[in-house]
């Protein structure tokens, strides 16, 4: 507190004046209050002892003062004018406030929230309630949500919903004052897609230490988690390569007995029976199987020379060898074929490939169902073939999973698949130049799955030579 005439002369200063400006009150009294102000603001304290003479309003004010020192401090000044007994206005006092520690603070909470918003990583606070309070930049560009969206709504929003019991647990170590540190799950964002994240969540007290909500940085590690299934199946492969080798080593000695055997029972059955003709296929599976056991993923190169075939012999000769589970699990099938035009290709390769595919919609029918084959001409730009589409309404696939359907290993079918046989089938259809997709659906009453395939009538000049899968 400080009192000064209308020329500006200082006539009273209390202890905690000289607290703030360093100076004694014999030192400062009976000098201009100009001692106070910087130069370059002389004209605004001019300007206020020429309102005070007038007897105008004057409203606090925020200004740069001189300490005793020299260094400028931020106050906030509020005037109240001094008159007489007649009312006539004499000089004015001033309650001067030191700004310095909420400046300092004010500065360290801009650049708090400067760090905040400019940081890569999503970082959000939330109430005990899982209601969102503050949103930076880099939550934006991970969860698509701007703030004005998502402030005020649940944190549920961005976890799936079979995560949604996460949030119980930790809100139940926030409030016992524990942190959650690097935590890996994964979030939702606005257009629905399923991420990975790193979590890491941090209680907020109060003044009085009680634990009022929660910080969360959520970094995306999707990238880090795409490239170590990448590296886990790499050593799945080249462990199962190893394996297949010693596998194909083993059984090609039983392979060619029992071979040899169906041989012999099928030149002492009569050519026009039955038994002949599931013999001659049993001899034609046998050596497929032989064929893929020195073939599996990768490790040996198929020699044989791709012929001309018709694609709809290769799908009939399928469905012989899964008459049995066709008909035991009451499944119908209906054939469409149009493709009258042979192509070029190993017909052990496309045996493969639609023997996976069949196999594949008949354990999705395990109730029964409908089988639909279809083969069609195709004419394009580029390239003329045949597409190949089969359908079935069996469970379907989930929508999260079909992005992943054709990685190695990995398997809808629990304990039962092995991921591996549409992997290999798009190995081979694009081995061959082929293209192959899938679409399906889970909807009750309208399920199933859809696999498109199509081979061309030739193959490309640039995959002459490539090497068989």
């Amino acid at each position: 507190m400080l009192s000064k005439d209308l020329t500006g002369k200082i006539l009273s200063w209390n202890r905690a004046a000289t607290q703030v400006f360093g100076y004694e009150p014999n030192e400062i009294i009976g000098q201009s209050i100009l001692r106070l102000i910087p130069p370059d603001s002389h004209h605004a304290e001019h300007e206020l002892l020429r309102k005070l003479r007038t007897a105008e309003a004057i409203d606090p004010y925020e200004a740069n003062w001189l300490r005793k020192d020299g260094r400028d401090i931020p106050v906030l000044v509020t005037v109240y004018p001094v008159t007489d007994k007649t009312g006539q206005v004499t000089g004015a006092s001033k309650l001067v406030c030191d700004l310095t520690e909420q400046k300092e603070a004010d500065e360290t909470r801009f650049r708090l929230a400067a760090i905040v918003d400019s940081a890569d990583d999503a970082i959000i606070s939330k109430n005990l309630n899982s209601i969102i309070k503050s949103w930076n930049e880099g939550a934006r560009r991970m969860f698509e949500y701007t703030a004005d969206e998502i402030v005020g709504k649940s944190i549920l929003l961005l976890i799936p919903e079979e995560l949604h019991y996460e949030e119980d647990e930790i809100l139940r170590k926030l409030r016992a004052g524990e942190r959650v540190d690097h935590y890996e799950t994964r979030r939702r964002k606005k257009s629905g897609e399923i991420f990975d994240v790193s979590v890491t969540i941090s209680p907020v007290k109060d003044e009085s230490g009680r634990v009022i909500g929660a910080s969360k940085i959520a970094r995306d590690i999707s990238d880090r988690k795409r490239i170590e299934r990448m590296l886990m199946q790499s050593e799945k492969l080249a462990a199962t390569g190893r394996m297949a080798a010693t596998i194909a080593h083993e059984i090609n000695n039983p392979l060619e007995s029992v071979m040899n055997l169906v041989f012999l029972a099928r030149q002492h059955s009569a050519s026009s029976g039955k038994a002949h003709q599931y013999l001659l296929t049993a001899e034609e599976e046998l050596e497929r199987v032989s064929h893929i056991a020195r073939q599996t993923l990768g490790y040996y190169k198929d020699t044989g020379t791709p012929r001309e075939i018709y694609l709809h012999d290769v799908i009939e000769n399928v469905l012989t060898v899964y008459n049995s589970r066709l008909t035991s699990t009451g499944i119908a099938v209906d054939l469409q074929f149009n493709d009258l035009q042979k192509l070029v290709a190993s017909k052990g390769e496309m045996l493969q490939v639609f023997s996976n595919v069949v196999a594949n919609a008949i354990d999705a029918m395990h109730q029964g169902g409908s089988l639909k084959i279809s083969t069609r001409q195709l004419i394009g730009a580029s390239e003329d073939g045949i597409q190949t589409v089969i359908r079935d309404n069996g469970t379907g696939i989930k929508q999260e999973h079909l992005e992943r359907i054709f990685e190695p290993f990995f398997t809808t079918k629990g304990d039962v698949g092995t991921g591996i046989g549409l992997w290999v089938a798009k190995q081979l259809v694009e081995k061959r130049g082929g293209q192959i997709s899938v679409a399906s659906s889970t909807e009750q009453g309208n399920s199933g799955t859809s696999i498109t395939i199509f081979i061309p009538y030739t193959i490309p000049v640039s995959h002459l030579g490539a090497a068989h899968v």
